[in-house]
């Protein structure tokens, strides 16, 4: 059941099991399908469509706006913004999730099982494939693609157009084709809290080919100890490459 004080249009479809917290807004013609948890605060926009099954030959596309409701759902985290158009799909295995405060922008699509965190921006006309982890205070530009299992550490920055293909260390600015590490997202640890001297220590570790994926202690990067262990948390890494000037 909708709040009764939240903006959801009538012309919007709101299907069965969905969890709506307080001051939600849904726009015009925007289809929600379930299961799928919406917290406080989201907003979503017109036309956008989430929770629609896998795109998985191996499971049933079932009719989730009957009532026929399987998969592992969609949560969108508090304060999250969903813009007109953009497609999430439900989860196989785990929630596909946007993260608290995110933004998802126009046309963007993200595939089953992705997981986006906290803070981050998803810009238009991006699509991100299924399995995903796409880590806090993330900028993701327009048109880019992200091979599905890839991983976007916390802080990364994508360029417009590119094509992920290996995962992305933690404040790497990635871009061009084939996508390579550039530099360090300096702006990004100053907007997540970090002292921005942490970006010279970083580019010397990612100069000396230290991408954060062993158990290699760098003291200098203690204060990003939750950032890096992240990272390694999901198991064998294929980072990107650097550019040749870095």
């Amino acid at each position: 059941m909708s709040d009764a004080s939240s903006p959801i249009s009538p012309s919007a479809f709101v299907g069965e099991g969905i969890e709506i917290g307080a001051g939600v807004s849904i726009g015009p013609g925007a289809v929600i399908l379930g299961p799928c948890v919406i917290e406080d605060g989201a907003w979503i926009g017109a036309g956008a469509m989430i929770g629609a099954p896998p795109e998985m030959s191996n499971l049933p596309q079932n009719t989730a706006w009957t009532g026929d409701l399987q998969h592992a759902g969609v949560r969108i985290g508090a304060g999250a913004v969903i813009r007109e158009g953009a497609v999430i799909h439900q989860g196989s295995y785990r929630e596909t999730t946007v993260g608290a405060r995110s933004w998802v922008l126009n046309r963007a699509y993200l595939a089953h099982d992705v997981l986006l965190g906290a803070d981050s921006t998803v810009s238009a006309g991006v699509s991100i494939g299924g399995h995903c982890a796409i880590g806090d205070w993330v900028n993701i530009g327009m048109n880019a693609v992200v091979h599905q299992r890839r991983i976007i550490a916390h802080g990364a920055m994508v360029g417009m157009g590119t094509p992920v293909t290996r995962d992305v260390p933690p404040f790497a600015k990635v871009y061009g084709t084939p996508p390579r590490i550039a530099g360090i997202n300096a702006v990004g640890l100053d907007r997540a809290g970090y002292p921005v001297e942490l970006a010279d220590a970083l580019l010397t570790a990612y100069r000396g080919g230290d991408l954060l994926t062993e158990g290699w202690v760098v003291p200098e990067l203690d204060e990003l100890s939750e950032t890096i262990t992240w990272w390694r948390s999901h198991g064998e890494l294929k980072p990107s490459v650097l550019a040749d000037r870095i």
